[in-house]
């Protein structure tokens, strides 16, 4: 069995650049990717999640998550590379566009979910 190529290891410089180009509310610190992520009750930061959960699953690629009421903080590093590699800045671009996502910004058929109806508050978006 031939052993698969090692994964490109991008450099703290490297990362910075493609961060500030791509994921700008993304910060390299401490050797991981990270994004906090604020919601405004439980239910939001529950449903952020597992939306989070299914799209690590699905890409098996697998962050580090710690979260309180009303936020949700999400590292990525790639453990077998020992460095962020390119499948920590895809999962991180995908996660921002799921999160992000504002359907009644858009003026489709979607609306979103109501924004003066503090019973129905998920995530504050930047």
């Amino acid at each position: 069995m031939v052993a698969a190529p090692a994964e490109h290891t991008y450099s703290d410089a490297e990362v910075e650049t493609w961060l500030t180009a791509n994921l700008p509310h993304w910060k390299l610190e401490r050797g991981w990717i990270r994004r906090k992520y604020r919601t405004n009750s439980w239910k939001g930061t529950m449903m952020l999640v597992n939306t989070i959960g299914h799209l690590a699953e699905a890409a098996w690629h697998h962050p580090d998550i710690t979260l309180s009421y009303a936020w949700l903080e999400v590292r990525l590093c790639t453990h077998s590379a020992k460095g962020i590699t390119g499948k920590d800045f895809a999962l991180a671009k995908k996660i921002e566009d799921v999160v992000q996502w504002q359907p009644g910004s858009e003026g489709g058929a979607l609306e979103g979910t109501p924004r003066d109806d503090p019973r129905f508050a998920y995530v504050k978006y930047d």
